[in-house]
């Protein structure tokens, strides 16, 4: 039985099925096989509905459905530019700081790409950097901003590790800032390439700069939004699910009843096509609870990490072999995706060897904001491939530099425990 189940498992991922089924199936076919009454599949997916968290996903979603509609990224482009363009690499700068600050926003890369890579591609050009160069920056960019807050992965990320009970106590406020220097720190570096390899261009200031007055005032109602809800969050003035709260009510007022960029009619899709994709995630994350208690009961962790000891004594091997497979990951498999089926499986054995779930997490994430990215199939490169309507090809020599930048970011984060957990209290 055990062998006609994993072939079925297998067909049915190779049919194309979605994930959610695959999971579902697997969690029903492991309790089957061990006898367990499939009632309790039904009792772990409603452990989702006492999450604390949970409201904070649709919340963030609607807003950043609604944010990425508007003409914030006109503005915040404008801004940015106004107030860094006159550093060494600033208009790199402004590329790197408004991708991720946006894709934070919005959670998602592709977006990103589409709203904000339009705008500073050809300013890039017209900066003076190469075609190649403002390709594989604006390519590579636009994933920063999954370590920054209210980031759905790392929201989704925390809720999936807090239900499973690992002895360890950390909040979603915690990893929001433990993901603050790892952030910056790719910022710094991607900026301190760009000055180094382009000294010229980094240097020259063409044109007049966008007065910083008119571009605050441009975007006057948008600008205390961050200060409030990330201020709030930080300092733990209120929970995560109450900063996404008055998240979507104000871009409703400031997007719908001030700036009049989004009709009622346009509100009704946005709405709509933001809450399939929470539906989505959501149904998910339900079944992977299921599947989750399923692995826990069968102790696949532990004999996961007793295989792993055969070959691997080390911490630090560990991270490098992780490092490797989640690369990987990240480039098959949409982050989602990877969220469900691998978190349940590497936390508790990271833990064994000595990791902190939230240091893990970031560590998790900066994968996948590189896999996005990652050669032959990363979805980052097909996205800028059809915006911008180049090959694939030219994206692969593109973003190769700035990838190795961001390689040696993640073995500092990765073996630099203290950027992500210095927040952490005692």
């Amino acid at each position: 039985m055990g062998f006609l189940g994993s072939a079925g498992l297998m067909l049915l991922a190779l049919l194309g099925s979605p994930l959610f089924i695959v999971i579902l199936a697997a969690a029903m076919l492991g309790f089957l096989i061990s006898e367990v009454p499939l009632t309790v599949i039904g009792i772990e997916m409603y452990r989702i509905v006492e999450t604390p968290m949970l409201l904070a996903l649709p919340l963030f979603t609607f807003s950043g459905y609604v944010l990425a509609e508007s003409g914030m990224s006109q503005r915040l482009v404008r801004l940015t530019a106004a107030t860094l363009g006159w550093l060494p690499g600033g208009l790199a700068l402004v590329a790197f700081v408004t991708c991720a600050f946006f894709t934070a926003f919005t959670g998602a890369s592709g977006v990103t790409i589409v709203a904000i890579g339009a705008l500073l591609y050809p300013a890039l050009q017209q900066g003076g950097y190469t075609e190649r160069f403002s390709l594989g920056l604006v390519t590579t960019s636009g994933s920063l901003g999954l370590l920054l807050a209210p980031s759905l992965p790392l929201i989704l990320y925390g809720v999936l590790v807090q239900q499973m009970d690992l002895g360890v106590q950390f909040s979603i406020q915690d990893l929001f800032l433990a993901g603050l220097m790892p952030a910056a720190l790719m910022i710094i570096m991607l900026t301190a390439y760009t000055v180094i390899t382009q000294p010229a261009v980094s240097r020259r200031v063409d044109g007049a700069r966008p007065s910083v007055r008119q571009a605050a005032w441009a975007m006057r109602w948008e600008l205390p939004m961050p200060v409030v809800v990330l201020g709030g969050i930080y300092s733990g003035f209120f929970a995560v699910s109450e900063a996404a709260a008055i998240t979507a009510l104000y871009v409703l007022i400031v997007e719908v009843g001030i700036y009049r960029e989004i009709t009622l009619s346009t509100l009704m899709r946005i709405t709509r096509e933001a809450m399939v994709m929470v539906g989505g995630i959501l149904l998910i994350l339900a079944v992977s609870l299921a599947f989750t208690n399923f692995l826990v009961d069968s102790e696949v962790p532990q004999w996961l990490f007793e295989q792993i000891q055969q070959v691997v004594s080390s911490p630090l091997t560990f991270l490098l072999l992780l490092n490797i497979i989640l690369l990987l990951l990240g480039a098959i498999l949409d982050i989602f995706s990877a969220l469900v089926i691998m978190i349940p499986l590497i936390v508790p054995v990271a833990m064994q060897f000595g990791i902190h779930p939230v240091h893990l997490g970031i560590i998790f994430l900066a994968n996948m904001q590189i896999g996005y990215f990652t050669p032959p199939v990363g979805m980052n490169l097909f996205i800028a491939s059809y915006r911008f309507k180049k090959p694939v090809a030219e994206l692969y020599r593109a973003t190769l530099p700035f990838m190795a930048v961001l390689m040696v970011a993640l073995a500092l984060i990765t073996y630099v425990p203290w950027l992500s957990l210095a927040w952490m209290s005692e």
